[in-house]
């Protein structure tokens, strides 16, 4: 048992322990089905609880719900999958049969106010976590990566609204930094008491936003971020009152009740304090640790894969003929574009553009080619640079024997990589 140093209302009203019964259930199956997958081993340990959760959702959808189609993708980069919307129509109604039954198993009962402290802890601690999380891969910028070359070309209208987004919130690494610290610092308040409220106050701000990014945009992490500012909201329940004096009615605001609920024992008390600072530095150390580590591979400071760039066809022979730049030709190319390891895309004189598999051999000088719509059109390519500038293929393209001589494309001739900052300006630059 624990004690709080500070008094707490003996009875609750019906429809307050209604609601802490529902909200209790709710939030703790949704932590369990959606772990942020920070603390150690947590990822094996959902792999192993998760599966019959995947077998009872299918069947949801297949006998109860009789969806069009069966539920075969589950929670992938994706947090909005048919999958994850009826396992959340699931836990809501779990969330309120299980209310409705504890109720009438436990009528007598005259407050929660332990449980009403504990399932708090929980919920600060997993909004908290996320952020954190959230906070360091923006921090350490590998969430939003700068434009790559195929999206400094792509046409403004043929971006998706979440490319859109993404490709906004790349450019800009200071904004990035801004973002993030302020997720970040929502977290690190998250983790106390005292400042829990001002945490939360943050908290509904930046989850909002985030929540209002990923609708506006059709960013696939809608629950998720809709489920952080209803979290928020539940933290700051408790001071309610409070909040709409101080910020609304213009009344005196009492002070928070920040009563510490503590175990009779001594020994308990620092096991958990203990375990708490743990695991508050072990959140924010190993979550830094991993983003820096992940620099190597992900984000602005990943390696560049070779050939990385924009070229433009200078010349394009086929069979010992120079083919030239017809606009109506789907088959001469306009442009090569390497973006990403084993990928290129093909741009057509025609503006149509072809993703490639793209498997380059730095050692013999030589490349192979295919496009993921025909892998079994293969060609293969012996390249050579005269210069730094310059890029030459010679090899063949469905059975033609070709030489493409390509140059190299500045990307800092682009307006929005060399634009920057300018605190003055004396006209608007809004092209």
């Amino acid at each position: 048992m624990t004690t709080t140093t500070v008094a707490e209302p003996a009875y609750w009203s019906p429809g307050r322990k209604i609601a802490l019964r529902f909200f209790f259930i709710f939030f703790i199956q949704y932590i369990i089905f959606n772990p942020n997958g920070v603390l150690p081993n947590i990822d094996k340990l959902y792999e192993i609880y998760i599966e019959p959760i995947h077998k009872l959702i299918v069947w949801i959808g297949a006998h109860i719900l009789r969806l069009d189609k069966p539920i075969t993708v589950f929670t992938n980069g994706s947090g909005d999958t048919t999958y994850d919307n009826v396992l959340l129509l699931f836990g809501f109604f779990l969330a309120v049969a299980g209310s409705l039954i504890w109720t009438l198993a436990d009528r007598k009962a005259r407050n929660y106010n332990n449980l009403f402290y504990w399932l708090t802890v929980i919920v600060r601690y997993y909004v908290a976590i996320t952020m954190v999380t959230y906070g360091c891969v923006k921090i350490i910028k590998l969430q939003f990566p700068g434009p790559t070359p195929d999206k400094l070309l792509q046409p403004f209208g043929n971006a998706s609204p979440m490319g859109l987004a993404w490709t906004y919130m790349g450019y800009s690494t200071g904004f990035n930094y801004f973002t993030g610290m302020a997720e970040f610092l929502c977290g690190i308040l998250l983790f106390f008491r005292r400042t829990a409220t001002l945490g939360a106050i943050i908290g509904l701000v930046v989850a909002g936003n985030i929540m209002a990014i990923n609708y506006c945009f059709d960013v696939p992490v809608k629950l998720l971020s809709t489920m952080l500012v209803v979290m928020c909201a539940y933290i700051l329940s408790k001071d309610f009152i409070r909040l709409l004096n101080f910020f609304i009615l213009n009344k005196p605001a009492q002070p928070a009740n920040l009563g510490r609920h503590q175990y009779k024992k001594r020994w308990k008390n620092i096991t958990l304090t203990t375990v708490k600072y743990i695991l508050v530095i072990y959140t924010v150390a190993m979550s830094f640790y991993g983003d820096v580590q992940a620099r190597t591979q992900y984000g602005d400071l990943a390696q560049k894969p070779p050939l990385y760039g924009i070229y433009n066809v200078q010349s394009f022979i086929r069979n010992k003929d120079t083919i030239p730049p017809l606009k109506t030709d789907t088959t001469r190319w306009d442009k090569l574009v390497v973006s990403y390891e084993g990928r290129a895309k093909v741009i057509m004189s025609d503006d149509t553009s072809r993703t490639h598999d793209f498997k380059i051999d730095t050692v013999k000088h030589t490349i192979a080619m295919y496009s993921y719509s025909d892998t079994s059109a293969k060609s293969f390519y012996k390249y050579s640079q005269p210069n730094k500038d310059l890029l030459v293929l010679k090899g063949t393209l469905k059975k033609d024997s070709v030489t493409i001589n390509l140059k190299k494309f500045d990307i800092n001739k682009f307006r929005l990589i060399n634009r920057g900052f300018h605190w003055i300006n004396e006209y608007p630059y809004n092209r």
